[in-house]
């Protein structure tokens, strides 16, 4: 990469630069992310409902985004734990660099700038339902590969992260009902010759983010001979959002991640662009415990209630200038409950 594209990449919204020591700093704090958070008690989040729940097996999984639980507006054990902390504060893992889904915008004139984005405004509309204060949120900053272990651990209550919905982590966690509608797309230089998901990658090194679906997707594709031969697939990296500054270092060629995030990192840097049309239809769910039964029916119930009033107008302040009007992601996803216990 020459010094001028460089140059150009870093201009703007605040640098990707800043934005990748962000990167560093959210992984390095995910490290340090105590075994057990505190709580009334001694009670570690998410309350006592840390037992392993109901696993959906691989084989009988379809449409993993119709596999959650009905709405619920009753309290449990995992929510009443929440309650009876002494900050009274959910805790939920997040991202802190996705433009307009979950980061600090440097502009923001309060110190270091408040969390803002569409995942961000979804978490202030739990916190409001559950604890009556749309602010008693403590917000964990975790990177893509230590979504899952997070919750595992007990570090948090929840995860909104732009977290797809699949059947192999319903194995692992629990999701509520889809509150967003995407799909993989190809993320390129815009001098690149690439032309999306195809034959257009052949030679050329791909970046993708360790534990996501775009890494599996290439993965099985490779494996499966239906990515082009000589294509390179890169060992993945912990956030989505170094492979962009991998395509800006010129250490990568494409980036394969979901379109509505590539969409955000192409309003940020002008040299790339999305190439193609999505390959694949993906939902986001909140992820849980699989014990937090309780949890995941209230939160269902706010997602019932934020589909009718605040989804539209989240999508529209955040994404709706990157997405554009036909994108398949501007309406909220139908909610189908397909678990009774």
């Amino acid at each position: 990469m020459n010094a001028r594209r460089l140059r150009a990449s870093l201009r703007g919204w605040g640098g990707v630069g800043a934005m990748a020591l962000a990167c560093v700093t959210a992984l390095i704090l995910a490290l340090m992310l105590p075994d057990s958070a505190r709580g009334s008690g001694g009670a570690g989040v998410g309350g006592p409902g840390l037992a392993l729940g109901t696993q959906a097996r691989d084989e009988d999984c379809t449409d993993p985004q119709d596999r959650s639980l009905s709405p619920s507006g009753a309290d449990g054990a995992t929510i009443d734990a929440i309650k009876n902390r002494k900050d009274r504060r959910l805790i939920v893992g997040v991202d802190q660099n996705s433009y307009h889904w979950g980061y600090r915008d440097p502009n923001n004139p309060k110190a270091g700038g408040d969390l803002e984005g569409f995942d961000i405004d979804l978490v202030h509309a739990i916190a409001k339902n559950i604890l009556g204060d749309e602010n008693a949120v403590q917000f964990r900053a975790i990177p893509t590969s230590q979504r899952i272990p997070a919750l595992q651990q007990g570090k948090v209550d929840m995860v909104v992260r732009t977290m797809t919905i699949t059947c192999e982590r319903l194995r692992q966690v629990t999701f509520s009902a889809p509150y967003f509608k995407t799909g993989q797309q190809v993320l390129a230089p815009a001098n690149s010759g690439i032309t999306g998901y195809d034959k257009s990658l052949a030679g050329k090194r791909i970046c993708s983010a360790a534990s996501s679906t775009a890494y599996d997707r290439l993965k099985s594709d490779r494996d499966h001979h239906k990515l082009a031969a000589s294509a390179v697939v890169l060992p993945p990296v912990p956030n989505q959002l170094d492979c962009l500054v991998r395509l800006q270092l010129g250490e990568a060629d494409a980036v394969v991640t979901d379109g509505a995030l590539a969409a955000s990192q192409a309003a940020q840097d002008p040299t790339v662009k999305l190439e193609g049309g999505t390959f694949t239809t993906e939902y986001y769910g909140v992820a849980m415990n699989l014990g937090a039964k309780d949890l995941v029916r209230r939160v269902n119930q706010v997602l019932a209630d934020y589909r009718k009033d605040g989804w539209r107008q989240s999508y529209d302040k955040w994404l709706a200038p990157t997405l554009g009007a036909d994108s398949p992601s501007q309406n909220p996803p139908p909610a189908v409950y397909g678990r009774t216990t």
